[in-house]
Parts: C-alpha cells; sequence; structure tokens
C-alpha cells in the first residue's frame, strides 16, 4: 500500500509570519521525518516505510509505504471485517490497495503531524500548505463520483482515474479501484485527518472489529469538517462499519458538541436553526457546546464533587460530568426510559468497570415527585428543562429539588425568549422546540427565581450563556442561567 504527499515551494500560502512555504524540504519538519533518512515502524498490520523519492528546496515528496504482515494479521484476534470469509485472510487486495490498515499506518507514523504541532515550524504547520497527495490503488465502493463527493468540499481538486478490470479486455469494464490523485493548498494536519478518515470509507470495509472507540477517533479526526460534511451521514455509516449504535452516538454527540446537523424535530435543543443574522449564524452552531462549558464552569466554580443531572435526556451533559474526575458521583434521572437508553449507550456503560457504574448512574425519576434517591448531592443541573414542565407544575419541581432534594447548589439554563427575535425562522411567539410548554423573559426568570430562593432560604445571582445582543433595546444572550446557592444559616 502506498500514498505519497508532495509539496513545492514558490507557492506560499501567505506571509512568510502565516506559514509560506518557502522551502519545499520544510515538508521534514511538519511530519517530524527527516528527508534524508529512510525509517522503518512495526505495527499491528505489518511495516510502514517512510522515505523521501525526492527532497530540494522546490520540490519534496515523500511516501509512506505500507507492507502487510498476512500471518500477523491472521494470528491478530482484533482484525476481521465483514470480508472476514476463510479465503479472505490470504487471497485478498490487501497487499496492494489502500484501505483502512493505510489509514492506521498514517495514524501511527504521523501522529505528531496530525495534532497540528511542530515547535521548528508551527507558524508553518498553523496554515495552509500546497499539496499533492497520490494514492495509486484505492478501492472505492461507489466510483470515482464517490471519491468526488467526499474530497470536493473539504477544497481539494480531485483526480480520480478508474482502473479497468483487464487493460487486455477492455469490454469487462472498470474495477473498483482507483488511481486517486488530490491537489489544493490544505494545512498538512488536516489532509491527514481526511485520509485518516476516508480512505476506509471508500473501501467501506473496516479490517479489524470496530468498537465504541472507534466513535472518538471519528470525531476527533473529523473535528471541524465532518459535521458540515455534505455526504456526513454516509461517511460516519460507513466508517463505523454500519454499526448503528455508534452511527447514533456519533450523530448525538456532533449535534451536541460540534454544532452539527439538527435532529429529526430540526432543532438542538433550546436552539432553532441558523439562518438570517450574523448573530444567528455566528451564535446557533455552538450554543450546545457553551451552555454545557457554562454549566460545568459553574460546577468547578461552587467545588460540587457530587452532581444530579436532572432531566438529563440522552446524556449530553452527564458525558462531560462523566469525563471530569473532579466528579466523584454523577447521577443522570430522566422520566423517558429510551432518553435513559441513549444516555447509557452514550456513556459507554455496558462495558464500564464496576467503579465507573458505581460513579455514574442513571434511574427513571419524574421532577414532579419526591424522590429520595436525588437528595444528597452538592449541586443539581436542570439544563433546559424547566420549560418543559406545564406552568402549574412549576411548584411541585420547586418542592421537589428545593425543598427536599436541597442541594447545595442548583444550576438552572433556558432560553431567553427576547432573543428570539434574532431568529427570522422563528414565527411571532413561537417557541424554539416544538416540547416547549413556556419561554420566558429574562425578567420572568429573574421573578421566579427569586421567589424560589427566598422561600427556600438561596441565594441566586443570574448569567448570560451565548453571544450577546448589545446596543439600544438590547435583547441579552440566547440562554440565561439562573445559579442557586443555599446559605449556611438556612442548611443549619
Amino acid at each position: 500500500m502506498l500514498v505519497t504527499f508532495t509539496t513545492t515551494a514558490g507557492s506560499p500560502a501567505g506571509s512568510v509570519e502565516h506559514g509560506a512555504l518557502l522551502d519545499a524540504t520544510d515538508l521534514g519538519y511538519l511530519l517530524h521525518k527527516h528527508p534524508a533518512r529512510a525509517q522503518s515502524f512495526d505495527l499491528p498490520v505489518g511495516t510502514a516505510h517512510v522515505f523521501y523519492p525526492e527532497a530540494d528546496a522546490a520540490r519534496c515528496t515523500v511516501a509512506l509505504l505500507l507492507e502487510v504482515d498476512p500471518v500477523g494479521i491472521v494470528r491478530n484476534k482484533r482484525f476481521g471485517g465483514r470480508d472476514a470469509f476463510s479465503l479472505a485472510q490470504y487471497v485478498n487486495d490487501r497487499p496492494y490497495a489502500a484501505s483502512s490498515m493505510l489509514a492506521v499506518a498514517l495514524g501511527a507514523v504521523f501522529r505528531t503531524a496530525m495534532t497540528g504541532r511542530c515547535d521548528a515550524r508551527q507558524a508553518l504547520a498553523d496554515g495552509p500548505v500546497p499539496l499533492e497527495i497520490h494514492v495509486p490503488a484505492l478501492p472505492c465502493r461507489g466510483g470515482a463520483r464517490l471519491a468526488e463527493r467526499l474530497f470536493e468540499p473539504l477544497g481539494w481538486t480531485v483526480e480520480a482515474t478508474p482502473e479497468p478490470l483487464d487493460p487486455t479486455v477492455p469490454e469487462w469494464g472498470d474495477s473498483r479501484y482507483v488511481d486517486l490523485r488530490l491537489s489544493g493548498t490544505v494545512r498538512l494536519a488536516d489532509a491527514l485527518h481526511h485520509l485518516y478518515v476516508l480512505l476506509p470509507v471508500l473501501d467501506d470495509v473496516k479490517h479489524y472489529w470496530v468498537t465504541g472507540d472507534e466513535v472518538d477517533k471519528l470525531l476527533r479526526a473529523g473535528a471541524g469538517w465532518l459535521a458540515e460534511h455534505p455526504e456526513r451521514d454516509q461517511i460516519m455509516r460507513r466508517y463505523l462499519a454500519h454499526q448503528r449504535r455508534y452511527v447514533e452516538d456519533a450523530t448525538d454527540r456532533l449535534v451536541t458538541l460540534d454544532g452539527g446537523a439538527p435532529p429529526e424535530d430540526g432543532t438542538a435543543e433550546g436552539d432553532v436553526p441558523e439562518t438570517g443574522s450574523d448573530a444567528v449564524g455566528t451564535a446557533a452552531p455552538t450554543l450546545a457546546r457553551q451552555r454545557a462549558e457554562a454549566v460545568l464552569s459553574a460546577l468547578h466554580e461552587v467545588g460540587a464533587s457530587s452532581v444530579v443531572d436532572l432531566g438529563c435526556g440522552e446524556g449530553a451533559l452527564l458525558r462531560l460530568l462523566a469525563a471530569d474526575r473532579r466528579f466523584t458521583r454523577v447521577l443522570g434521572t430522566d422520566v423517558a426510559a429510551r432518553e435513559l437508553e441513549k444516555a447509557a449507550t452514550r456513556l459507554r456503560l455496558e462495558d464500564a468497570s464496576d467503579a465507573e457504574r458505581e460513579r455514574v448512574r442513571l434511574v427513571q425519576s419524574s421532577l414532579t415527585y419526591r424522590d429520595e434517591r436525588i437528595a444528597g448531592f452538592d449541586a443539581a443541573v436542570l439544563m433546559e428543562v424547566i420549560e418543559h414542565v406545564d406552568p402549574p407544575r412549576l411548584g411541585a419541581l420547586e418542592r421537589v429539588v428545593f425543598a427536599e432534594a436541597r442541594p447545595g447548589t442548583v444550576v438552572v439554563t433556558t432560553p431567553n425568549v427576547e432573543y428570539n427575535a434574532l431568529y427570522p425562522s422563528l414565527e411571532e411567539h413561537g417557541h424554539r422546540h416544538a416540547d416547549h410548554r413556556f419561554e420566558w423573559t429574562r425578567a420572568e426568570l429573574q421573578a421566579w427565581a427569586d421567589g424560589v430562593a427566598h422561600r427556600h432560604g438561596y441565594a441566586v445571582t443570574f448569567r448570560d450563556v451565548g453571544p450577546q445582543d448589545v446596543g439600544p433595546g438590547a435583547l441579552g444572550a440566547p440562554t440565561q442561567m439562573a445559579l442557586f446557592t443555599r446559605s449556611t444559616e438556612a442548611g443549619a
């Protein structure tokens, strides 16, 4: 398996300060591989060789050649994709055609380059450079047009030439292999990520067992481009070997953290599709992330180590809480069993250790009925929850959370209805989500929160989350937060 990367000098992407390529051999700095040395690396799939067929100031080419070890593959129990029938272990295209094995080699050999770090030439690593990439033999299940649909939206000029089944018998037509050439001015780390994800996607085969770790790999390598890619769904299905639960997990995490396409109801929770003004275009894709980060920041400020996420839904916030070891006890509750099943999948509780399942737990519970299981926590979070409760039931929610559970801190976030005027796609007096029973102005939230705090011995402060609307008649931020802190006297 072979892939080459070529760059040229004299076609700088910008000024010297912003990454102009004045000497083509600087490619060696970016890849952390010296042009004067041939290097070999032992991998689970075989041996990877890195060498430079040409390297001078004007033009530099690096080659990654992967020698597949078929015996080692057979002995390695992790390998066994969909083509793992008996003869496939010995009679196939593995030694010659690029596949997920070459992607594994790219990730292992050029790991530092993929992070975008280059202490010697950081300005160069941060900016785009002229690149030509050549993969002489690439399985492409979908034909040359699929290669174009995958790479062109990422800024590449694509030349995918189908290989004939047999050059001596042209009437047999083309094979599923293409000779792929990509050219463009792209940041090197981004180029490596594109190949890492899309090589196995084009092949539509993973040569090893796919587990939940593949979701993390996909989201890391796809950061900044996968969420908005027009072929996103096909990329995720193929990369995750058509494993439905992993595809659903990846989709949910893109929506929650990366501002990707909205869920089936048309919106991310508490948001609306990005259309119209600059304010909306900037805020909508990242509001869910900003909201979760604002909640985490508040929990860190008060020093909470045990947290109950009330109305946790599919576990968007729970996943962040579980990943932060400062939280020694985490409980997620929701009235919907289906949502809790999705949360358990997202958290991978089935594969977690006994200690981790004790640290992070899920229970079915209603916010309007007393439940002793939610008592005894340092903090409780209601993130985009109260607006789903019918107004006559808010009194019951207040009693359950503030009078009976009585955590030291309560964090509440809810949409600011005044900001809805900046969403042209919303009808007048419309809600951001079909299930919202109400949406409050800033004054309405403050009036409710002040009353709750007074009745139950809490102090309350208010914060804005998301981009601010400023100027005369300012509408505030899209999300508003109320931070309740129980007073020592009230606790005593």
